[in-house]
């Protein structure tokens, strides 16, 4: 079966340790193409996070990023960088890979709007707008004053809706997500967030969050940290994940489920999946729970039905 992860880390780890390689199963790195290509991953996105290590992150910093995720992640043969549908469909006719550029935290941007047209010609086609706290666009989930956009970050959402980049909601505010569906037209997605009425974390939806996704036509990316999936339990098993979906399908969003990993960016593993290549586990599992259409849906078709009414033509 064919699968999208709709985020992952490994930039951000490659960026931090010059020594790791993408071309070779390394230990450290969850996110390598032997271990794309072992689990059957189609497309991948891989985001651009500047860590906390960078005291003031600037974009300088994310210009190095995107210049590595060229030089070590879309120049290996059998990865092909994804821009718009045309891409998609040349990937989906070929052997190769998609990857498909990503931004998480808008804080290096400095509101420079020039800086957003630019990482849209470089190929950044999603951003998260926050990571867990305040920048200049808005507040995140953990930022304790818990308020929303910025006059800037609301014009910010218009160019993005102009651009054709998709927004992400993962890591925003509540106050901030309500303002988003009130100013961005398009669909957005929250890329790697799960349901917070099985697990009860900031960080997670709550269930008029998912009903608004679903009503926009977005997607939702259930992701593997652990604490996202059972806030209970340090040995979290791959089943744990299936809660989420079916809480998801009950508020019917059966086609607005996907999968956003999260991997590279999580210092803890769910039992038998610590890393992509294991994603054969969570297929057995929905193999055992779920039609085979839906299994497809849920790895695939419901990313690339969202990709390809969304990504430029």
């Amino acid at each position: 079966m064919r699968i999208m992860d709709g985020h992952c880390d490994a930039l951000t780890k490659l960026y931090m340790n010059p020594k790791l390689d993408f071309d070779k199963e390394e230990q450290e790195l969850d996110v390598s193409y032997p271990r794309l290509k072992q689990a059957g991953v189609k497309v991948q996105c891989f985001a651009i996070y500047l860590s906390d290590s960078i005291q003031q992150p600037t974009f300088d910093h994310i210009l190095q990023m995107v210049d590595l995720f060229h030089r070590k992640i879309v120049r290996h043969p059998g990865m092909k960088l994804i821009q718009n549908v045309e891409d998609w469909r040349a990937v989906e006719a070929e052997e190769q890979i998609g990857a498909i550029l990503t931004l998480e935290g808008l804080d290096a941007l400095a509101g420079n709007m020039t800086h957003l047209r630019i990482l849209h010609h470089l190929g950044v086609r999603s951003i998260g707008l926050t990571w867990n706290y305040a920048n200049w666009a808005a507040d995140g989930v953990m930022e304790p004053r818990k308020s929303g956009f910025t006059r800037k970050g609301k014009l910010m959402l218009k160019e993005l809706e102009t651009m054709g980049i998709i927004a992400d909601v993962s890591h925003l505010s509540v106050t901030a997500f309500w303002e988003l569906v009130e100013v961005y037209a398009k669909p957005f997605i929250a890329s790697h967030s799960n349901a917070q009425k099985v697990c009860p974390h900031p960080r997670n939806l709550s269930d008029d969050q998912i009903k608004a996704i679903i009503q926009c036509q977005g997607l939702i990316g259930i992701t593997f940290v652990p604490y996202f999936v059972d806030c209970a339990n340090l040995a979290v098993p791959i089943t744990a994940l299936l809660k989420h979906i079916d809480h998801v399908c009950s508020l019917g969003g059966e086609g607005n489920i996907g999968f956003g990993s999260d991997f590279d960016g999580i210092e803890q593993w769910m039992k038998d999946l610590r890393h992509v290549g294991q994603y054969g586990n969570i297929i057995e599992a929905l193999c055992k729970n779920y039609k085979e259409t839906q299994v497809e849906a849920f790895l695939y078709g419901n990313w690339r039905n969202f990709m390809l009414t969304n990504l430029p033509k």
